[in-house]
């Protein structure tokens, strides 16, 4: 695939529901009460149940493998996460391309955000083939 700088992901917009949550704690074995029970959310401070940080990490990860043309393209992804997913909010991936390195690869600057415009990801890079 040839890369141009400048170049824009399409967004990945994805509607975050509790069922969500409960299937991601199956798959991933992370059962932490806090991604799907209320009541034990709240009794330890948080607003009610939020999503599993990777949870949001894994719908970058769904958006960038579809940009590059498949999974196997994934090089390397980092991120920082920084605000908190709930139930009910519209998760939105967006990024593009930064850099086309020497080996023809690209670097991706990407984030994700809610509705109300808050970032939950940021400084992503990902490096797609």
């Amino acid at each position: 695939m040839a890369w141009t700088v400048g170049e824009e992901m399409p967004p990945l917009e994805k509607k975050v529901e509790k069922v969500n949550l409960v299937m991601y704690a199956g798959a991933s074995g992370d059962f932490n009460p806090i991604h799907w029970d209320d009541e034990f959310a709240r009794a330890v401070g948080l607003p009610g149940v939020i999503a599993h940080g990777m949870y949001t990490m894994a719908q970058a990860a769904r958006a960038l493998t579809r940009f590059a043309g498949g999974v196997g393209r994934l090089r390397s992804m980092k991120v920082r996460f920084s605000a908190m997913v709930r139930p009910g909010d519209t998760l939105t991936v967006k990024g593009r391309v930064a850099e086309v390195l020497p080996d023809g690869n690209a670097r991706v600057e990407f984030w994700a955000e809610i509705q109300d415009g808050t970032r939950v990801l940021s400084g992503g890079e990902a490096v797609l083939a």
